[in-house]
């Protein structure tokens, strides 16, 4: 078996914070996030693994994505005049989510509440592969809100679209730091249960040849072992990730490789967005422009862009 095991700090908290989302909401779309970095990394593709929710509950949106290297794409806040290879640099990412805060209003949700039909209701959920290079082709898969939670809607993708059995498991709170103060952070673990006799791409060995009842004992023992980690333990910055996975799986052995970086990463930029406006009416660029200028923020990022409305391309900050 192999897994994946993500823990998510500053790079959350900054992406939560900056839109102001209630307790419940920021929750939800910190979970997202958590659970696309950690399917993402367990892909082997350079691009975008993303994650977009529609439902019809008082969450209507929630979008994630996680971005492997800079790709050829503008992003605004990636490193700047970066000249390492892409592989080099860490994957970034970012999420959104849309509501309406009168439904959200007399809604009693606690720590350990089903956020899923609570929040997002009933609709569905897309799991978007987008490689980098033009010939390469995008794939998606689609799957109901039906469970209780974003890792229910994930194991039913990969019951779809995988031959291999996968458990997740996602936390998410606010938790205070060394200071005192409250921060958001997040944590998710993916087993994946390799193929019978294929070569491993981690170790470049051959996986041990296992009857179909020694396979089926040692999957349901080793998800029952990840099904005890706690939200505390996946999400606190005192307990360092190969401590934890000693705590987990310490009977069985387990071989870390090298950990890779996250950092929050928008890609929205002034041409872009020029280049939707320019495909507005005169009659829409009229009613968008106030005092003589149009003002729009990305949802992701929140960075403001103005523009003269006679010319498109010229921006200020």
């Amino acid at each position: 078996m192999r897994g994946r095991l993500v823990r998510l700090g500053p790079t959350i908290d900054g992406v939560l914070e900056q839109h102001g989302y209630p307790e419940p909401v920021a929750r939800l779309l910190a979970e997202a996030m958590a659970l696309v970095a950690t399917m993402a990394t367990a892909l082997k593709f350079e691009g975008v693994f993303s994650l977009q929710a529609k439902g019809d509950g008082p969450v209507s949106t929630l979008v994630a994505d996680c971005r492997s290297g800079q790709s050829d794409e503008h992003v605004n806040d990636g490193p700047a005049n970066d000249e390492r290879a892409n592989d080099e640099l860490p994957s970034g990412l970012r999420g959104y989510a849309g509501f309406d805060a009168d439904r959200l209003l007399g809604l009693s949700i606690g720590p350990g509440a089903e956020l899923v039909p609570l929040l997002l209701g009933k609709g569905y959920l897309a799991f978007t592969i987008d490689p980098y290079g033009e010939d390469m082709e995008r794939y998606q898969g689609i799957v109901d809100l039906s469970g209780a939670s974003l890792a229910d809607a994930a194991h039913a993708y990969f019951a779809q679209s995988e031959q291999l059995k996968a458990r997740i498991i996602l936390a998410a709170k606010r938790r205070p730091d060394r200071l005192g103060r409250w921060r958001w952070r997040a944590g998710g673990l993916m087993l994946q249960q390799l193929p019978e006799k294929t070569p491993s791409s981690d170790s470049g060995s051959d996986s041990e040849s296992l009857t179909p009842e020694e396979r089926y004992e040692a999957w349901e023992r080793v998800t029952a072992l990840a099904a005890t980690a706690k939200a505390d333990e996946l999400t606190s910055p005192d307990l360092p990730p190969n401590d934890l996975l000693y705590r987990l799986f310490h009977e069985d052995g387990v071989r870390v490789f090298d950990a890779k970086p996250l950092e929050p990463r928008c890609t929205c930029s002034a041409e872009r967005l020029g280049g939707v406006l320019r495909s507005f009416t005169a009659e829409e660029i009229e009613a968008i422009t106030q005092d003589g200028v149009i003002a729009a923020a990305c949802q992701f990022c929140s960075r403001e862009y103005r523009f003269d409305p006679v010319n498109l391309a010229e921006i200020s900050t």
